[in-house]
């Protein structure tokens, strides 16, 4: 038996998220389908973590058993020949039979892309939303620091969430301008269902002036969705790195 680790690289736009879903076509299902083509074995692929429908991921990781001996090489080749091209796989590594990609990480590193303009460059218009509002990005690297540390994240939560702990640590933000594109990077050791999506929506709203920057203070003490900001399209957030 062989435990082997996948980097896996995909666009999201097509696709119901990683997780399998009864009513929609998922990345796992995609990437078992093949691997069980291929190595005969019907394999059970665990991912670092989900990601939701319409969010992409330049670094996800999983791993999964197999009886098969296929050289890595010629199963990470055979995979990449068989599977759509908005899937695929940039690394393939035999790991110790203890390692779960899943359990394993320590942090998650996601960048979520704002085109910060009336239009939406056609070239990005899959992994950029778009906010035409003048924005400060100083006040919302402001306000950024609020959120660093460990917090209870609960308002950052969609409401009907199934998650019960909503204690997070957030280990690193960064907020970057390049022309009229807007970059924000999170890394933390998780995340709460719709998280950065529905902090992305608060800095808007700082950044627009809607709202002062020390008000996220505020948000997280009171623990309630309503007082944040909304949550911003799927196709924005991109998993970049995941951490062992």
């Amino acid at each position: 038996m062989r435990n082997i680790k996948l980097t896996i690289a995909y666009d999201g736009t097509n696709y119901s998220g990683w997780q399998f879903q009864k009513n929609g076509k998922s990345i796992q299902e995609i990437i078992e389908k093949r691997l069980k083509k291929i190595t005969g074995d019907k394999a059970r692929i665990v991912g670092s973590g989900r990601t939701d429908a319409g969010v992409h991921a330049k670094a996800q990781v999983a791993n999964f058993k197999t009886h098969s001996k296929i050289p890595l090489k010629n199963l990470q080749m055979a995979l990449n020949t068989a599977l759509p091209c908005d899937i695929r796989i940039l690394d393939i590594e035999e790991m110790d039979m203890r390692f779960n990609s899943q359990h394993n990480a320590k942090t998650k590193l996601y960048r979520y892309t704002i085109m910060n303009n009336d239009f939406v460059d056609p070239f990005i218009r899959r992994f950029a939303a778009r906010c035409f509002y003048k924005l400060d990005i100083n006040l919302m690297r402001e306000a950024s620091k609020y959120l660093l540390g460990r917090h209870d994240f609960r308002s950052f939560q969609t409401k009907d969430s199934e998650e019960h702990d909503s204690i997070r640590t957030i280990k690193y933000i960064k907020i970057e301008k390049e022309a009229d594109l807007v970059y924000i990077y999170i890394e933390a050791d998780g995340f709460l269902y719709n998280m950065v999506r529905n902090i992305v929506g608060t800095l808007i709203e700082i950044g627009r002036k809607k709202i002062n920057a020390s008000y996220i203070r505020d948000i997280l003490a009171k623990r309630d969705r309503s007082t944040c900001g909304p949550t911003m399209p799927a196709k924005g957030l991109c998993l970049m790195k995941v951490r062992y």
